[in-house]
């Protein structure tokens, strides 16, 4: 199929975009305004590929996007494109209304003018696949996890802008009919993540000796997905999906944010030791939460599991140390971006 992905330089965007095109059976077209959190090197191996293409442009961009549209004619709208870091809203919030409300109104503005002027095989075909996440849905206490009926309860600025999309999507979707698929997953990680999240924040900071900040007690529970995964899932979404329905994809993978700390620091001792011998756990520091912080985010996916046939393939485990094996031999990659105007200091302190 023909597929556009808006956010095709960013972390999930560029893993589905290699998926896509390691298979030979699709053509891609990434749009991305390249903002500080795009990695075009995450794209470089897909340079120069006959079925490939890149345009930078602005979701918010009404022009722009429409002139991708008709230049291209996707089959598939796979949205990604969105300002992603809880910190960062709580610093600024309107820049995440900006791109993850008005961006995605946009998006549907524009898919839909394009969608009507498909013939009827084409509309019949076209799906525009929404990327979210389980942040909308809010915290959960010990027992539980979030299901496509759980109520929304955003406690973030980013957590609302993208529940703010979600309704958006699934509006257009009940009132002009337009084909979409929504999607919600739980926490990524892998390769080329921007390292002011989580696991990369940790390991570089790690190997630059400096201390590893854990928000509260470190008593937070996430779900954590492999990109890869996530990526074979939205694929299996756009290509089998139901219009008009809901999929949560989470990785079966709960940790507490200490442990997933401690893990990697465990990792970093067997792969890359500290010349003092110490272990890297030694630079664990605890710091004042993050406001509002939810507690507690698990996915049920038994509804992508049963429906579609996909489930997660990679163990957390053997994801993370595969993950922390790729920060060591790319150092460059990530040195660069902490060089720059984000250091991997704290942000989102109100």
């Amino acid at each position: 199929m023909r597929v556009l992905i808006t956010g095709g330089a960013g972390f999930i965007g560029s893993a589905l975009a290699r998926r896509l095109m390691a298979g030979g059976g699709h053509a891609v077209l990434v749009y991305d305004a390249l903002t500080y959190a795009a990695s075009p090197e995450a794209l470089k191996a897909l340079d120069g590929r006959p079925s490939y293409g890149f345009v930078q442009g602005d979701v918010c961009d009404a022009a722009a996007v429409a002139s991708a549209l008709a230049a291209f004619r996707p089959e598939v709208i796979a949205h990604l494109a969105a300002e992603t870091h809880v910190d960062r809203s709580i610093d600024g919030p309107h820049a995440f209304v900006r791109t993850n409300v008005t961006g995605t109104a946009v998006m549907l503005e524009q898919a839909l003018a394009y969608w009507r002027g498909l013939d009827a095989p084409g509309r019949e075909r076209f799906r525009f696949h929404h990327i979210s996440t389980d942040e909308v849905f809010g915290s959960l206490g010990e027992e539980g996890r979030f299901t496509e009926a759980s109520p929304y309860d955003p406690r973030s600025p980013y957590a609302a802008s993208k529940a703010g999309a979600d309704h958006l999507v699934r509006a257009w979707g009940a009132t002009y009919g337009l084909p979409v698929l929504v999607t919600n997953c739980s926490n990524n990680y892998g390769p080329f993540h921007f390292p002011e999240k989580l696991i990369p924040l940790m390991i570089a900071r790690a190997l630059q000796g400096r201390s590893l900040p854990v928000y509260g007690d470190g008593g937070q529970v996430r779900d954590w997905l492999h990109v890869d995964d996530h990526a074979r899932a939205l694929e299996t979404v756009f290509l089998r999906g139901a219009p008009g329905r809901t999929y949560n994809v989470g990785g079966d993978a709960e940790r507490r944010n200490i442990e997933v700390v401690q893990a990697i620091c465990r990792l970093l001792d067997r792969l890359r030791p500290r010349q003092d011998g110490l272990s890297y756990a030694e630079q664990i520091v605890f710091a004042p939460d993050r406001p509002g912080h939810d507690r507690r985010y698990a996915i049920d996916a038994s509804r992508i599991r049963d429906e579609l046939g996909w489930a997660p393939e990679i163990d957390f485990d053997q994801g993370l140390e595969g993950t922390v094996r790729w920060y060591l031999e790319n150092e460059a990659w990530w040195r660069a971006i902490l060089a720059g105007p984000y250091d991997g200091g704290r942000l989102g302190k109100t």
